[in-house]
């Protein structure tokens, strides 16, 4: 308010001046003019007089006119200019209220998209609870049918014994005898092969876990490398910059140590955000040895960073779900004191790590 008044007594000024100018030309135009009239001569002279020009007193009448006008007009654009503007900022100022608002309520979806998941991961545990149940009542279940089994096997034994005391008894009996030894012996094989059909299914089981065993063992391995490599190319490229810095002058070598500084600002700053968000993960033994690689886009506020959307861009799907719900739950990440650093963790990419 205390500009807007300067700015108009700025104009002010001025056409004060200039009216006081005019003023005062007028007036001398007036007194210079001789409104007495002349005593007649005898000699027989003529009179001479001087006569205000009318046109001229009205010229520097419509400039001064035309000049408040022009000051006039000149401060209504301005005033103009001001309001637009402030009604511009009352415009963004409740355009980013609404994208605020909207950003908090995505949250509240979000955090109770992790609680249904939450759920569905227990009911799911709870299920594989049920299921390794029925398995063992089944184990149980075919223990005792070898057991009777064995009982029916030593049945036939008894029976084979009585056939041998009582070898003189009609052909009937031995016919009766050599059919239930047959049956007997289609019971054993058909149990041997059961037996066998299950040590084949639990050394498939065994292969299958170390061979997933020695995949990851193979992955995590690969990935320990591949840093490694990543490392190495970070130290030659530096050592590559260190020799071209010297040929270079004074303001290529400030740009560089700048880049280099937000760079460096930025991993650490996002090894900062991602420990936060690896604290917040739910471990389960399923998901240990897999990863999933985010791209995070926050807003500045006056206090942190503002999650505004999180996006997938590869990994498991289980851990990229678990890696979401996490973010959510951090909410706010902290701001860095560099507003380059700041802008470029606007838009950032995480790889989030099951340990």
């Amino acid at each position: 308010m205390r500009e807007k008044k300067n700015k108009k007594n700025d104009f002010v000024v001025p056409i004060v001046v200039s009216l006081l100018l005019h003023v005062v030309l007028v007036v001398a135009l007036l007194w210079s003019t001789d409104f007495n009239m002349p005593k007649p001569q005898a000699s027989g002279q003529m009179v001479q007089a001087v006569v205000i020009d009318p046109k001229l007193v009205q010229q520097q009448a419509n400039e001064i006119r035309q000049q408040r006008e022009k000051a006039a007009k000149k401060e209504q654009e301005r005033l103009d200019k001001l309001r637009r503007e402030a009604e511009q900022l009352e415009k963004n100022r409740k355009a980013e209220e609404e994208q605020l608002r909207k950003l908090k309520e995505q949250q509240v979806r979000d955090a109770k998209a992790a609680r249904e998941a939450e759920e569905v991961r227990k009911k799911r545990e709870q299920e594989q609870k049920v299921a390794e149940e029925k398995v063992r009542q089944e184990r149980d279940r075919a223990a005792k049918l070898e057991a009777e089994r064995k009982v029916k096997e030593e049945a036939i034994k008894k029976a084979e014994q009585e056939r041998v005391a009582k070898e003189a008894a009609a052909a009937k009996a031995e016919q009766e005898r050599l059919a239930n030894e047959k049956a007997a012996r289609e019971a054993e094989e058909k149990a041997r092969r059961e037996r066998e059909a299950a040590q084949k299914a639990e050394q498939e089981r065994i292969a299958k876990q170390k061979a997933a065993a020695e995949a990851a063992e193979k992955a995590r391995k690969e990935k320990a490398r591949l840093q490694q490599l990543e490392k190495e190319r970070k130290e030659k490229e530096a050592a590559l910059n260190d020799i071209f810095s010297g040929l270079q002058d004074e303001t290529a070598e400030n740009q560089q140590a700048r880049s280099r500084y937000v760079s460096n600002e930025i991993a650490s700053q996002g090894a900062i955000y991602k420990q936060l968000i690896e604290n917040k993960l739910l471990k389960d033994r399923y998901l240990l040895g897999k990863s999933c690689r985010v791209n995070i886009r926050l807003i500045p506020t006056s206090t942190g960073l503002l999650v505004s959307n999180v996006a997938v861009i590869s990994g498991d799907a289980m851990v990229c779900n678990a890696a979401k719900s996490a973010i959510a739950q951090v909410g706010e990440f902290p701001k860095h004191r560099d507003d380059a650093v700041n802008q470029e963790l606007k838009n950032i990419n995480l790889t989030v790590d099951f340990e």
